[in-house]
């Protein structure tokens, strides 16, 4: 192929290794000697490229960071083109099948790391034909029911089935106040994620409670520097240390927690505004009344002469006052934090908990500009039982993939366990100068979404909607740093940091020798390490077709199929018949498996069990 490092970091995201002896499927580019052979040849027109078109989504703006002039190439006959220059058409990505394979082309070479001209490389060797090797059913997304609000539940829970959405993070604002239409379209939604082995968290935005709330109690209101209002941006904030407030507020989630039949909480972004920090009063929080009579007790000054020019505490000239205040701030951050995990465990003892947080361990200024302190935080974790889900800040978003394993390092070196370690991922439209596109998509998403797995032990993505249509199949596609190995006829090696699916179409395999009941006839799961997996001589008693959870081993006996696993959560699995009887941990399990218009669904207990399903 073309030169393997260019495109290695890209392949690599979906399992692919590139090599430079002959293959199947070939990639070429530009005028290459590979190319002319193929069929490309470049004519004597010339054309300048600095923004192109692709078939995936013809409405996706795509740019070059720096135009190039380029000839305009002949394509051999049966070629297929993927992407063009936008106003003269020029092809710049096209393909077609040859030998039993395929070959790409692409009129220069991609870019370092594979993702910096062409979006929908990937996709376009899929179009082709390429199979791609593993399937990882693990990510979670944010749901934001303001843009779902007429959407169809069932229809979205097997569209993040297929994408291998394993957790969804719902926006429990909108529910915070009972409304029988909401609450019915909740309910319905819980059921499809349900029936789909999809755990479901109540995502809380406090200190923003609801809409309603901010109007019933503007007493309440949390105040800026300014002694204003805080709305900021779509975040209504509330004073939590005001205690009438905060009765009212506890009451309100108190619904909001066991109305409904959640699996978890997230309790998310509970720190203070504003990511520009004192030079920005008007957004700065908090300085309610409450905040103030406390800041006084153990500053000894009114936190909001910090803001006051003429004050001699004023933030800018008075170092040490505005450090104080800054640990107080921090302070009362996690004092809040704490707070309300207490009050989410003791109200849902068997529920995950999250905590999403900013990350200020790569960025250090989060915690003076939003009071977010991670090291303060984590020694929570073990006693709440909870999973750190560390929020990419802003300024990062422009940063490639390779920032992950680095932010992973920092928060394990801050005493992290790497297991209770999250990495959310915002797929928005960027506001800094980035290339080629604003938004992350194609490439560019599959590599963030493939090493962040590999240094992170889950993926969130905020949020569903913003994933586009050409990438919603391919999620369930990362790697994840998983690779093969070697093939030996029907057998694959298969290295992987975290248990993977290896696209499988057979009803059986063995895995190390052994018969194994985890497939789904789409994949075989695997726990991390290295396995072999080779065909099966008989079809398993029964198959567990996916589990939410971590697999550890899995075993088939006689009738049964056995799986050792670990989750923080409840964890779904999906059986392709009705077993007679389950055990956990060798007792026999009380609940009953339910039943799906394709499988049967058993809810297993959080934590670490050995589960039998016995046919």
């Amino acid at each position: 192929m073309a030169e393997p490092a260019d495109w290695q970091p890209l392949l690599a995201s979906v399992g692919l290794e590139a090599v430079a002896e002959p293959a199947a499927f070939r990639i070429v580019v530009g005028d290459s000697e590979a190319a002319r052979a193929a069929g490309f040849a470049p004519t004597l027109e010339k054309v300048r490229v600095a923004a192109l078109t692709d078939v995936r989504d013809s409405n996706l703006e795509i740019f070059w960071e720096e135009p190039l002039e380029l000839p305009v190439f002949a394509l051999p006959e049966g070629a297929r083109v993927f992407t063009r220059e936008a106003r003269s058409g020029a092809p710049l990505v096209a393909g077609l099948y040859r030998d039993g394979g395929a070959v790409l082309w692409t009129a220069t070479a991609p870019g370092k790391g594979g993702i910096e001209r062409y979006p929908y490389l990937i996709h376009a060797l899929a179009d082709l034909g390429l199979d791609l090797p593993f399937r990882n059913d693990s990510t979670w997304a944010f749901l934001d029911y303001s843009y779902r609000l007429r959407a169809d539940p069932a229809y979205l829970a097997r569209r993040w089935s297929e994408a291998g959405i394993a957790g969804l993070q719902v926006s429990g604002w909108h529910f915070f106040e009972p409304d029988p239409a909401r609450d019915a379209w909740l309910e319905t939604l819980l059921a499809a994620c349900r029936r789909e082995g999809i755990v479901v968290y109540v995502w809380l935005e406090l200190p923003h409670v609801s809409d309603a709330f901010w109007q019933k109690y503007p007493e309440c209101r949390e105040q800026t520097a300014l002694q204003q209002d805080a709305q900021l941006d779509w975040r209504k904030l509330v004073d939590l240390l005001d205690a009438v407030c905060a009765t009212q507020v506890e009451r309100g989630l108190a619904s909001l927690l066991t109305r409904f039949r959640w699996d978890g909480v997230n309790v998310a972004e509970l720190y203070f505004e504003s990511l520009h920090g004192p030079s920005d009063p008007s957004r700065f929080t908090p300085l309610s009344d409450a905040v103030r009579e406390r800041g006084r007790r153990r500053l000894g000054f009114d936190p909001l002469a910090l803001f006051d020019e003429l004050s001699p505490v004023f933030w800018s000239r008075n170092a040490d006052a505005w450090d104080r205040f800054v640990d107080f701030r921090a302070n009362l951050a996690l004092e809040l934090q704490e707070h309300y995990l207490r009050f989410a465990r003791k109200l849902l003892p068997r529920a995950d908990l999250v905590v999403t947080q900013i990350d200020d361990r790569f960025d250090d200024r989060m915690r003076p500009f939003l009071g977010a302190d991670t090291v303060g935080l984590l020694p929570l974790a073990e006693e709440l039982d909870f999973t750190l889900l560390v929020e990419d800040p802003a300024p990062l978003w422009s940063l490639g993939p390779e920032r992950y394993p680095e932010i992973a390092e920092r928060y394990e070196e801050a005493g992290a366990d790497a297991r209770r370690l999250a990495i959310d991922i915002n797929i928005v439209e960027r506001y800094q100068q980035v290339y080629p596109t604003r938004r992350q998509v194609g490439g560019e998403l599959l590599r963030l979404v493939s090493e962040a797995g590999e240094a992170f032990s889950r993926v969130a993505l905020y949020f569903e909607r913003s994933i586009g249509a050409p990438d919603l199949p391919f999620l369930a596609q990362t790697a994840k740093g998983a690779r093969i190995v070697s093939r030996d006829g029907a057998s694959v090696v298969v290295e992987s940091p975290r248990p993977v699916g290896l696209a499988w179409p057979a009803a059986s395999a063995k895995v190390d020798g052994e018969p194994w009941p985890a497939l789904d006839r789409k994949a075989v799961w695997l726990p991390a390490g290295r396995h072999t997996v080779s065909p099966g001589d008989a079809l398993p008693p029964g198959r567990v077709l996916r589990l939410n959870a971590t697999l550890e081993a899995a075993q088939t006996r006689e009738r049964s199929a056995i799986i050792r696993y670990r989750s923080s959560s409840v964890a779904y699995a999906l059986l392709d018949r009705k077993p007679e009887q389950i055990l956990v941990d060798r007792e026999p399990f009380a609940t009953p498996p339910e039943p799906a218009p394709t499988h049967w669904l058993v809810a297993l207990p959080r934590g670490a069990h050995e589960a039998e399903f016995r046919f």
